[in-house]
């Protein structure tokens, strides 16, 4: 069984963000739900450090370089699934060798290139809409995140659901509520303020930065608030500059922060530290930031539209992500009224357990196993 890692980062990078957590996990995971496969990871990033039961081919082309990881997944991944003898080659992001030497499955965690387009480079958008589409109906198997994904692929289209197999993704067990003396020393040592609304992602059009930055500027100035702040944590993305431009324009400079790309290994106490977690992204895969946020017992807010909904269920309050107003009305309410703080935060946390990497891992399994069944049936 081989998988096509090259999409894990360990960078500080945009790159690090969804997709990297993905793999990185997953690639964890995987082993101890199928400890009699042989499972080979195809990884570009040599400080990447398998776990027992996995093993590592490193890829020698720098493949952080879009063109070079093309170039090597559609001519030189072939060969090695050839000379491996693989039964099965899992793209684990959307794009699959055009001629594969055996069976594939492709994950794909969205369609936010074709239901946004003008959020994405041309080529970008170009490339994504060409290979994954043509990978998805090459695949024996899709895996999709979410329902909310597989119905895009059904919808947009035509993959027949039942090809399609819905896997949520994992929270880590990193993420956990901590003791009050462990979030303030990690406050302090971080120079945070003492009250703050975080928002954690990519900066790009998509996640609906600005519409945060605007309902807070609306929230502060009608509660006359001149200690909450908001920071804005995330390695930029693309056509981020306007986010900068609007808080300027706001005359929110000295209330809203920008410390850039988070380190995986600190995000749990960024959201520990949080007073309410906002992520109204426009449309989201999956959209792990609000689980991870609620693991930590952290409240949050998060948009009624795509997967969120079906990823935070009752535990979070869900706004329109286009409605500004709303959006700084859900602020408002949860800042002003601590019982739904703790409410929420009790939700959150029993509604995180049901998400884990093992699971994943194991649904992963089992998708592996239809489409070799597939095979064998001769359909």
């Amino acid at each position: 069984m081989g998988l096509n890692a090259q999409l894990l980062s360990l960078g500080e990078t945009y790159r690090s963000a969804g997709i990297h957590g993905y793999i990185q996990h997953l690639l964890h995971a995987l082993p101890a739900a199928a400890p009699r496969w042989r499972l080979i990871a195809f990884v570009g990033d040599t400080r990447f450090r398998a776990p027992q039961g996995l093993e590592v081919r490193y890829t020698r082309w720098p493949t952080g370089n879009p063109w070079v990881r093309i170039v090597w997944e559609q001519s030189v991944q072939p060969w090695i699934a050839w000379r491996e003898r693989l039964h099965l080659l899992h793209a684990l992001a959307y794009v699959t060798p055009i001629i594969a030497p055996c069976p594939t499955v492709v994950t794909v965690h969205d369609l936010s290139f074709v239901r946004y387009p003008e959020a994405f480079r041309p080529f970008n958008r170009l490339y994504l809409r060409v290979m994954t589409r043509r990978s998805v109906f090459r695949a024996r198997r899709v895996i999709a995140d979410s329902v909310s994904t597989q119905r895009d692929l059904t919808r947009w289209w035509g993959v027949p659901a039942e090809r399609i197999s819905v896997v949520p993704i994992g929270v880590g067990e990193a993420f956990s509520p901590a003791s009050k003396e462990h979030v303030e020393a990690f406050r302090r040592r971080r120079g945070l303020p003492r009250r703050f609304i975080l928002y954690l992602g990519t900066l790009e059009p998509r996640k609906n930065v600005i519409a945060v930055i605007e309902a807070f500027a609306r929230w502060a100035r009608a509660s006359g608030d001149r200690e909450l702040q908001l920071i804005v944590g995330g390695a930029k993305g693309w056509y981020y500059e306007r986010i900068f431009s609007r808080v300027q324009e706001l005359g929110m400079g000295d209330r809203v922060r920008f410390p850039g790309y988070i380190p995986a290994d600190e995000l749990p106490d960024w959201y520990r530290a949080a007073e309410v977690f906002v992520y109204p992204s426009l449309y989201e895969g999956f959209g792990l930031p609000p689980l991870e946020a609620m693991a930590c017992g952290t409240p949050v807010i998060t948009s009624n539209t795509s997967s969120l909904p079906e990823v935070v269920g009752d535990a979070a309050l869900k706004v329109d992500p286009h409605d500004v107003e709303a959006i700084a009305e859900a602020l408002a309410r949860l800042l002003e009224d601590a019982d739904l703080r703790q409410q929420l935060r009790e939700a959150g946390l029993a509604r995180a357990r049901l998400f884990s990497w093992e699971r994943t891992a194991r649904e992963t399994i089992a998708a592996y196993c239809l489409a070799l069944e597939r095979g064998s049936s001769g359909q």
